[in-house]
């Protein structure tokens, strides 16, 4: 098994496949994180089926469907951002938002004439198929995304655990939520050509929420996440290359729900052990302290 995982890592195509998938499972990590942290899971999910409208509007425009994506991407990022913080009200107009893009893409398919395999391919990605070109494009891509979620990390994070305080504080509420939704919306646009519309959010949410039920402190879990999402994305491309009848996307998943669902059913017995460990006596004097984040601005 070694031995067939050296052999392959000659071959170019599987070598371009590593370094973007790497840079994918980086970036959904730290951002998946973020959506689970804000409850925003459901715009995980919803935006790279929105970028499929507008993949197949720019397809039937004779553009590239990158131009689509972004567009319909970055625009529902901006949209949802600008909703609210009212759970309810903001998945209903999310799911609204979705179900339109989805239908705006049969309609756009249906009056293509030719052969839409571009548009297609956004579903389900060509992780084994992409260019040397396409891998520089995804490691700059990810790289400025990293740096722009470094910047606003402790505001980010701030407004993430303690929206009241934060605002309270001075902190841009809805102008972090917006820009956060729109480098989830670019990071996304550029990451569906690669794994596809269905495996990006697997990406975006197995990693960090099976993190979360391991760590409490952020920058832990976020570390946690990005291991693990690097690791499903190897072990799913280097058993789709020594396999042969699988594609990558299969295993990910699988991988990905086979390590959250132990964590899921045990986390909450170490969790409780923990919280009891650190729990003060009862006769202690308790003053509720002023959050690490709080104290930062």
């Amino acid at each position: 098994m070694l031995y067939s995982i050296m052999d392959s890592l000659q071959y170019e195509f599987v070598r371009n496949a590593l370094l973007a998938g790497s840079c994918i499972a980086i970036v959904a990590a730290i951002t998946g994180y973020f959506l689970i942290a804000r409850g925003l899971t459901f715009a995980g999910h919803a935006l790279p089926n929105i970028g499929f409208g507008g993949a197949a509007g720019a397809v039937l425009l004779g553009l590239s469907p990158v131009y689509g994506l972004f567009a319909f991407t970055i625009g529902a990022g901006i949209i949802i951002g600008l909703l609210g913080k009212e759970v309810r009200e903001r998945d209903i107009s999310i799911g609204i938002i979705m179900t339109s893009a989805l239908g705006l893409g049969l309609m756009f398919l249906s009056l293509y004439s030719g052969y839409a395999e571009r548009v297609y391919s956004v579903l389900f990605g060509t992780i084994l198929g992409i260019s040397v070109n396409d891998v520089w494009t995804m490691v700059i891509t990810c790289l400025l995304t990293i740096i722009a979620i470094i910047a606003l990390y402790r505001p980010l994070l701030f407004s993430s655990f303690d929206p009241e305080v934060a605002q309270a504080r001075g902190v841009p509420i809805r102008g972090i939520a917006v820009l956060f939704l729109v480098l989830v919306a670019m990071a996304v646009s550029i990451a569906i050509q690669i794994v596809g519309a269905l495996l990006i959010f697997t990406m975006l949410v197995g990693p960090a929420a099976t993190a979360i039920r391991i760590a409490q402190r952020p920058i832990t879990a976020i570390m946690i996440a990005i291991g693990l999402g690097l690791l499903y994305m190897w072990a799913g491309i280097f058993l789709s290359v020594a396999n042969g009848l699988w594609p990558a996307s299969f295993y990910i998943a699988t991988i990905s729900f086979a390590v959250y669902l132990p964590v899921r059913i045990l986390s909450p017995r170490w969790l409780g052990k923990r919280g009891r460990r650190e729990r003060p006596p009862v006769n202690q004097s308790i003053k509720a302290p002023e959050t690490e984040y709080a104290r930062t601005f």
